[in-house]
Parts: C-alpha cells; structure tokens; sequence
C-alpha cells in the first residue's frame, strides 16, 4: 500500500514537552505551564509567517528558521508567565531543546520499517542544523533515509508547499506516502495534501472538528507497523 513512511518529528518522534523537567528545575511552579505556552506560541508563529505572504515565489519574506522562532517563542512565554529569563537560563533550555528526548519506541519501529524494506523519511518545520542534531543526538542517524526540513520553500506545514518537499525528494504517488504525526493539526494537513495519514493519539485527544479523519489512528509509533508488509 505504501512506498515510503514519513515521519513528522517535534512531538511525534521527539518529544517536545521533555523540557518541562528543566523548566521547572529554572522556574519551580512553572515548568509544565512554560513548556505548554513555549510549544503553542511556537506553532502560532509559524502560522503567523506562512499566512503572510503565501504566494511570495521566494516563500514569505517575513520567513525566520524555526530554530529562532523556537527561541522568540521561549522569550514571549516567560515575559508572559512574568519569569526572568537569563542569558543563561534561556541557553540551558534552548540545548535541551536542540537534543530532546525521544520517544522509547522509536528506534525499534524504525529499525523494523528498515528491515521489512521500507524507507523512513522526516518531513519537518525544523531548520536543517536543528534537524541533524535531533537525529543524530537521537541514534536514528542510519534508520532514516533524508531529513527533508520545509526551510527550502520557506513555508512551514500546513502549507501545500511543504507536503510537497516529499513529492521532490521521491518518486511516488501522493497516496503511496504514509505520513505519520501526533499534531492532530499536522496529519490534517497531510490529509488534504492527499497523503495517506496517520495521526499517533498518545493523550487520547478528540481529532479536529474542521476537516475529514486520518486515514488511521493509533497510540504509539508502535501501531504503524500494523500497517506495514514485511
């Protein structure tokens, strides 16, 4: 059914809420609350830049890479939580950021995709440096075949442009890409993109109300191989 599996990777490879153990070691009270706020101001950002100016043929001129809307985000959340965010405790956050945690089921599933003969790709907002970091810090550098980042076209998902990216990098049918996200927002997108979605329900959260189902559901990562031959 599927040719290639394409993995979105902050919150559904890397967990993006792992900071908050820091977070609340710099600003006790606070940690689980800043870490919320740090994600949702960051995708809203995104949003922000990608609306601006869509049909720019350069990608939005208002574009910053996600690394630093990652950082303008962090600064926001903590002078709207009215926490003093030093030079040092803004790096310190900022370097678990760049080597989050990974899920515990990553590394088999991707190594039993890899030997059942199918390609992991990740398609991602994050920048290109961002990226190799992650993966790398990871162990997945072997188990995925290209780290495709949105910075190329200058457009962050939801944009058509984006999902495209993976249409440049392989040969293959719209419907042959199993894409694979836990942003509910993220496996929407790759729904009307024309993908075969697949959206990782780990808090067992109601789907968006606005456009159609995933393709399929699950809990973990673990469930995609259900899907899989091999």
């Amino acid at each position: 059914m599927f040719k290639i599996v394409v993995f979105d990777a902050y919150g559904t490879l890397f967990d993006v809420y792992s900071v908050s153990k820091m977070a609340e070691n710099l600003f006790p009270g606070h940690g689980q609350e800043l870490s919320l706020m740090w994600r949702d101001k960051q995708i809203e950002y995104s949003r922000l830049i990608s609306m601006s100016d869509p049909h720019n043929p350069n990608g939005s001129r208002h574009y910053q890479s996600f690394w630093d809307i990652t950082r303008l985000a962090l600064n926001y959340s903590c002078q709207r939580l009215k926490l003093e965010l030093t030079s040092h405790a803004q790096k310190e956050l900022l370097d678990q950021y760049a080597e989050l945690k990974a899920f515990p089921e990553n590394l088999g599933v991707l190594h039993d995709l890899q030997k059942r003969g199918y390609k992991s790709a990740i398609l991602s907002n994050g920048s290109p440096e961002m990226l190799a970091t992650a993966v790398r810090s990871a162990g997945m550098t072997t188990l995925i075949d290209k780290v495709i980042s949105v910075d190329s076209v200058r457009q962050f998902k939801t944009s058509p442009e984006s999902y495209g990216l993976v249409l440049q990098n392989y040969a293959v049918d719209k419907r042959e890409v199993l894409f694979v996200s836990s942003n509910s927002w993220d496996a929407l997108g790759a729904t009307w993109f024309g993908f075969r979605s697949f959206w990782i329900n780990r808090q067992d959260l109601p789907f968006e109300t606005l456009g159609p189902k995933p393709s399929h559901t699950g809990r973990s990562l673990e469930d995609v191989l259900s899907l899989v031959k091999g």
